[in-house]
């Protein structure tokens, strides 16, 4: 496949035939319940080393023919790797102008409809010493809509699949949400999807550092951010509801029960809070299966965070318990081994998802063969 360049993405995008275009309002109408295999991953590529061998995970991912669909949950490279300067003049020396537009030239190349939702590293960050003071998170946050989502409504890869996009769907008595382009939607199958923009960093809960600093900025976008996020996920869960879906499943990146970060000089985790009160009260009315997946934490695990109140995740934001919420955090590609998940839904099931972890590179820190 052609490797596309961002100023050519969205005439590509409008240039493809209809017949290649998978449409999210076709699926709805359907009252089929078939097996389907998702490909899951995020944290990647997270250095040089990961992009100059991309192949690997992207044939890894193209040969299993089961796949009809690829989410990538955020993280286009490490916390200690540059931005791109966007919307800065000078641009700064430390940063890297052409670094996101290769990643989305590589999720081109994957064959099926790939859905990415952004992470702290390509925006939240960038203000940060260790990624080089490189960019202006909310400079960086309009540089990746405009890279990766040019065509509103439509996903990346090699075969495009027309998806709800909170850009045109959004609640009309908050105008200011239709911002969001990034935060789509699908059914397949009678199974709900919905990505939402929560990042790490405590939901950008950290002030921004010189010469970026600018409290007032952060603290409104965090705010309406979230918010917007909230009300997409209620209308995911509102339409789950109302067409009778098996299950639903939540993309973001942020681990909202990272231990690491509740530790002394850790970033806090209250700035999701809010959000996981809305998420804990929509599954329990729901009442079917919900999977929420992320990466951020970068070691695969697998839990009901919210089961138990009482538990360490369960004390975290005080929610009462969540028996039907899964959470599966992604393995991070500096994790030996690097691996994506392949997500099994299956409708007909009464747990209707099951997993396994596929390895593609043995040692991403030193080699990958």
């Amino acid at each position: 496949m052609k490797n596309l360049v961002a100023s050519a993405a969205f005439f590509a995008a409008a240039l493809i035939p209809f017949a290649a275009i998978a449409d999210d309002a076709k699926s709805n109408n359907s009252n089929s319940a078939e097996q389907f295999t998702l490909a899951v991953f995020g944290d990647w590529p997270y250095n040089q080393l990961l992009r100059d061998s991309a192949r690997l995970l992207i044939d890894s991912v193209n040969s299993d023919h089961k796949v009809k669909l690829v989410l990538h949950v955020g993280d286009i490279h490490s916390g200690s790797m540059p931005c791109t300067g966007a919307g800065l003049n000078p641009i700064p020396a430390g940063s890297d102008p052409a670094w996101n537009e290769g990643i989305f030239n590589l999720f081109e190349q994957f064959d099926d409809p790939l859905v990415y939702t952004p992470g702290d590293n390509e925006w939240t960050d960038c203000h940060k010493k260790k990624e080089f003071s490189s960019g202006a998170p909310l400079s960086e946050l309009a540089s990746v809509r405009n890279l990766f989502f040019p065509n509103p409504g439509y996903t990346l890869g090699g075969h495009k699949k027309h998806v709800s996009t909170q850009a045109e769907a959004f609640d009309r008595k908050h105008p200011d949400d239709a911002q969001f382009v990034e935060n789509v939607m699908w059914e397949l199958e009678r199974v709900v999807f919905v990505t939402l923009n929560l990042p790490g960093s405590n939901n950008d809960g950290l002030s921004w550092a010189a010469p970026f600093t600018n409290e007032p900025a952060r603290v409104a976008e965090a705010a309406q951010r979230t918010l917007a996020g909230i009300r997409w996920l209620d209308a995911a869960f509102d339409r789950a509801e109302e067409e009778g879906a098996k299950a639903v499943v939540i993309g973001i990146q942020a681990d909202m029960w990272d231990p690491a970060a509740l530790l002394p000089g850790g970033d806090g985790l209250g700035n999701y809070t809010i959000f996981v009160h809305e998420l804990a009260q929509r599954s329990i009315r729901f009442g079917r299966p919900v999977l929420l997946i992320n990466g951020d934490s970068h070691v695969f695990g697998a839990d009901h965070p919210l089961a138990n109140p009482n538990s360490a995740t369960g004390l975290i934001h005080g929610t009462q318990a969540v028996p039907n919420l899964t959470r599966i955090t992604v393995q991070g590609s500096t994790s030996a081994p690097a691996e994506w998940l392949r997500l099994t839904v299956n409708p007909q099931s009464p747990q209707v998802f099951s997993w396994e972890n596929v390895a593609y590179c043995k040692d991403p820190l030193t080699s990958c063969q």
